[in-house]
């Protein structure tokens, strides 16, 4: 099997949500001497816009989703003892919790795995995450998106929290802000001016990437 014919069977075994085959065929790339970032861009980033299309379409569920990001979170972790001493560009850097008071973090952990997958450094602070974390970590991290998740109706009102946290801290405008979670809408991320609503993990990413690609 040549190169690209193991960039593909990667890819192909991904979507197929097949993970044993998903990491013989990544072992198999580096032992072919396929570089981290082929691997990454051709056949995992691929494999999750296929698996993205699938979900749309209905043909892929919540727990589809679990499972491809798992798959694409144990490649990475493969991938990573092959770019010690590299200069290795990731594609975006992410804080991301869910609001104190909410202890709900399965729709998070997706949207962490696919951009995980997708090649972004995703700094996740957990659940039950209040203001002064959110403002901490953006101050450390320096990340280009902070993304707040929420499955309670009482606890919305704490996203409206870190974003004043984060004006107050003079780091709002570094930042894009996107919330996801049952509770919340589009409108209601307009009302507390965030930069953006992800209806499930599938937009969440898409919206992501979009920001980081044009350099926020």
């Amino acid at each position: 099997m040549d190169k690209h014919g193991i960039l593909n069977s990667i890819r192909h075994s991904l979507v197929n949500l097949d993970f044993e085959k998903s990491i013989e065929y990544t072992k198999l790339a580096l032992e072919n001497d396929l570089s981290p970032q082929e691997i990454t861009l051709k056949s995992v980033a691929e494999g999750m816009k296929i698996i993205g299309k699938k979900f749309e379409a209905s043909e892929y569920f919540l727990s589809e989703l679990i499972v491809a990001g798992e798959i694409g979170r144990e490649i990475t972790r493969l991938l990573e003892p092959h770019l010690m001493g590299a200069e290795v560009k990731k594609a975006g850097n992410m804080v991301i919790g869910t609001v104190i008071g909410d202890l709900h973090d399965i729709g998070k952990n997706i949207v962490v795995m696919m951009l995980e997958a997708e090649g972004f450094k995703v700094i996740d602070l957990g659940v039950d995450v209040p203001p002064g974390k959110f403002v901490e970590a953006v101050r450390q991290e320096s990340p280009e998106i902070v993304g707040m998740s929420t499955l309670l109706t009482v606890t919305m009102v704490e996203m409206k929290k870190v974003i004043e946290a984060l004006k107050e801290a003079g780091l709002r405008d570094q930042v894009k802000i996107i919330i996801g979670g049952a509770a919340v809408t589009e409108e209601y991320a307009r009302s507390i001016g965030a930069d953006g609503y992800g209806a499930n993990a599938v937009e969440g990413v898409r919206i992501c990437k979009t920001w980081v690609a044009g350099k926020v």
